[in-house]
């Protein structure tokens, strides 16, 4: 086995998502431009939606080096000339070393990481995004205080357990703080598994 393929990581679930994901993409992202996507993980997304969007460049980055060398192993699978270098990206360093972009795309980190981190991801996107730039959000969320599923809430349990500043947030408490950034919420879309999709833009 090389190198880059012992480094490529791999996730069912991401095998499940990211068609459904792509889909919604489709109709939210700009035609051309530049997309961030944030805490990019194995870097399959990526790579996926780079293939699937030929005429969006596709910037993944993430905090973790182990992540970093799996997306740019995933990278080296396929010559796609709109699939960035993944860059290292930390939302709480404040600001972002990065410049303006298009779109913003984070998927399945805002449970799986401190408040702190979303209030960044939306401080910063408000930053970076244009007049009517998406930031688009996917993951479980409460809705009204509440779980959708009792699967998410045995999840919830379990990343809380994991660490206490980790879990399924309130959907109407996360547009509540996008809106401090002048984001709005554009809509919400139901998939697989008890996710959401969120799609805001900004003003």
């Amino acid at each position: 086995m090389s190198r880059q393929s012992s480094a490529r990581l791999s996730s069912p679930a991401t095998q499940r998502n990211r068609d459904p994901i792509l889909e919604v993409l489709r109709d939210c992202l700009p035609q051309r431009g530049t997309v961030l996507e944030v805490a990019s993980g194995s870097g399959e997304h990526a790579l996926h939606f780079a293939r699937a969007l030929p005429t969006l460049i596709w910037q993944p980055t993430d905090p973790s080096q182990q992540a970093l060398a799996s997306i740019d192993a995933w990278r080296a699978t396929e010559s796609l000339g709109n699939l960035l270098a993944p860059l290292e990206l930390d939302v709480t360093q404040r600001p972002w070393p990065i410049d303006d972009v298009d779109a913003i795309v984070c998927i399945n980190m805002v449970h799986i990481s401190p408040w702190e981190a979303t209030e960044a991801l939306l401080a910063e996107a408000g930053e970076h995004l244009p007049a009517g730039g998406v930031l688009y959000l996917y993951g479980p969320y409460k809705r009204e205080g509440q779980h959708t599923a009792s699967s998410n809430e045995a999840f919830d349990a379990e990343l809380r357990q994991r660490n206490p500043a980790w879990g399924i947030r309130d959907l109407e408490h996360v547009v509540e703080l996008a809106e401090r950034y002048a984001f709005e919420m554009e809509r919400v879309v139901d998939m697989p598994a008890n996710n959401l999709s969120v799609v805001l833009r900004h003003q």
